[in-house]
């Protein structure tokens, strides 16, 4: 099968992009390979190539021996930690046996630090076809060891060709290294500008067309909501909301030079990406990698960092890092990268962040498999440290206590400022913080329990008011008399929620003030006219003013105590009994 795609490419004899063959081996077991260029000048092509596999034939020329290239090629399978293989010295009936046998040998010294170093090594020759039953035993052994893929995976399918098929529209190409594709699902093309939903409309793989795929494997998807030029290398279909899609990565490096000594602008290579991105060194072994354009990484990803003179590789510790703000941050940052693996902390990464929810956690590629940590307490979906969440409750309940002790009439802390004041990443969260810490809500404010009932240098005054209003329950006091008092609306609004006194709006800054047992002293004298009843003949019911009648009676309607009938009518509302 002939895999260079491009009349250039066969006119010269040189890959220049990426290739595509496939075939049957003895065992039966079907096999994709990507083949990628060998020249230096197209090293990114073949990164793209390199990057969602999981197995590699490193090819060595009998006639050439190890090249530059080839050292590129080796540093790319360090990065990446790719374990599997074998090692294919091409081209023997160009050398002699002995020739080729040294061309061997050099490939596994120079490949003795990487996952190859105790792959099997096979000579062949394409022209006159010797060894290549050998390499094709090789390759069955090597795939017979590969574990098998994880088939209920969430899928991130790394596109490497877009094209259109007259009749059936944009087709995108990739290798499937995890989850399982099926005609008809929904995924989430996420690219260099946008992010889009888009359709399955049909399935391939090797040629033929297929209800599903499952890893690894080469798959072709024919796609509906999306044009042709809108889909390129590097871009990825992911299944939808199960994967983070960030631009800031803390890393850890894994092969080539020092952080500390490599350029703050450089290549990061993953997947089939190619994306520019600015590099913070913490020390020699961690960094922050900030990307020019999102991707879809998590926990334990590994990236090609590709500058001039240099290639290295990365391991992603961090998909969602914190900010840095202040002096030291960064040295901080890097005492806590060097204490993680790359399995991850779900505590530590739950402890750092106070709450996360669980769907979140899992985005990140953090998955708990022994259940929830004794030190998690799970709300709502959410995984919040029960160390900060105890924390919450006492700044939380301290600030609402200095807040009534300076201020006995203040209403409360308002909701926003204890989300502010705990940086509570919800403020759903903010219900069972003041519930467990034995505050009470009302009003958008949290208020220590019966904080209303002390009403501090108003209480005298609240007092008074009340004698006066038992002794004639709607003779409500003019703003003079309150103003003498020194009942303004603050005191006046403590008194209501505490229950001492009843407000009834009537534009004023205070209202028309009575008791809260003025409501029902009034339905009692109400009651007692004959039916329907005058606003005028309420007001003198009630020996008072139409200043305090008509807002007590809108009131009464309000509660369905009384019914209005037309613009001067009203009538007690009869209750059935039972």
């Amino acid at each position: 099968m002939e895999p260079d795609r491009w009349a250039e490419e066969r006119r010269r004899g040189l890959t220049i992009d990426l290739g595509f063959a496939w075939t049957t081996l003895a065992s039966g077991r079907e096999v994709a390979f990507v083949d990628v260029p060998g020249h230096q000048r197209f090293l990114g092509n073949t990164l793209a190539g390199l990057g969602p596999a999981p197995v590699v034939c490193f090819v060595v020329a009998a006639d050439e021996g190890w090249q530059a290239q080839s050292s590129d090629h080796r540093d790319a399978l360090t990065a990446l930690g790719i374990r599997h293989g074998l090692i294919a010295i091409t081209r023997a009936d160009r050398a002699s046996e002995g020739a080729a046998a040294n061309v061997l040998r050099q490939a596994r010294e120079e490949l003795s630090g990487t996952g190859l170093r105790d792959a099997p090594g096979v000579v062949v020759s394409a022209a006159d076809g010797s060894g290549l039953t050998q390499l094709r035993a090789a390759l069955d052994d090597v795939l017979a060891a590969v574990p098998a893929p994880d088939t209920t995976a969430r899928v991130r399918l790394w596109v490497d060709r877009s094209f259109t098929i007259t009749g059936a529209g944009t087709v995108v190409t990739g290798t499937l290294a995890a989850g399982t594709l099926a005609r008809g699902d929904e995924l989430q093309l996420l690219g260099a500008r946008s992010t889009r939903s888009v359709g399955v409309r049909g399935l391939q793989s090797r040629g033929e067309p297929y209800p599903t795929v499952g890893p690894v494997a080469r798959v072709a998807l024919n796609l509906r909501g999306v044009s042709r030029d809108a889909v390129h290398r590097g871009d990825a279909l992911v299944t939808p909301d199960a994967w983070p899609s960030t631009r800031s990565l803390d890393v850890r490096r894994v092969s080539g030079g020092p952080l500390s000594e490599a350029p703050a602008r450089l290549i990061v290579h993953v997947g089939t990406a190619a994306v520019p991105a600015r590099l913070r060194p913490f020390d020699d072994e961690h960094g922050r990698l900030t990307l020019d354009r999102r991707l879809p990484l998590v926990l334990g990803d590994r990236l090609i960092l590709r500058y001039p003179g240099g290639l290295g590789g990365a391991l992603v510790l961090d998909a969602d890092p914190p900010a840095l703000r202040r002096r030291g941050d960064g040295t901080r940052r890097a005492a806590t990268l060097a204490g993680m693996d790359a399995d991850g902390d779900v505590l530590a990464e739950v402890a750092r962040r106070g709450a996360v929810r669980h769907s979140q956690l899992q985005r990140l590629g953090l998955i708990v498999a022994d259940g929830v940590p004794t030190q998690v307490r799970v709300l709502d979906g959410w995984w919040i440290h029960r160390p900060t969440y105890d924390a919450w409750q006492r700044r939380l309940k301290a600030a609402v206590a200095e807040l009534h002790a300076r201020d006995p009439l203040a209403d409360g802390l308002s909701r926003g400022a204890a989300r502010d004041l705990l940086g509570l990443p919800d403020e759903s969260l903010l219900d069972a913080v003041a519930r467990d810490a034995g505050l009470e809500q009302g009003g958008g404010h949290i208020r220590l329990v019966g904080a209303h009932d002390d009403l501090g240098d108003a209480e005298a005054a609240v007092g008074e008011l009340e004698a006066r209003l038992r002794a004639e329950p709607f003779h409500a006091p003019e703003a003079d008399d309150l103003s003498a008092l020194r009942l303004g609306p603050r005191e006046l609004a403590a008194a209501e929620r505490a229950g001492r006194v009843l407000r009834l709006r009537d534009g004023s800054p205070t209202g028309i003030v009575l008791l809260p047992t003025a409501p029902a002293l009034a339905m009692r004298a109400l009651a007692e006219l004959a039916q329907p009843f005058t606003t005028s003949q309420a007001r003198q019911a009630l020996c008072t003013t139409r200043r305090v009648a008509i807002p007590l009676l809108e009131h009464l309607d309000a509660r369905g105590w009384t019914r209005r009938l037309d613009a001067g009518h009203r009538e007690v509302v009869r209750r059935r009994s039972g």
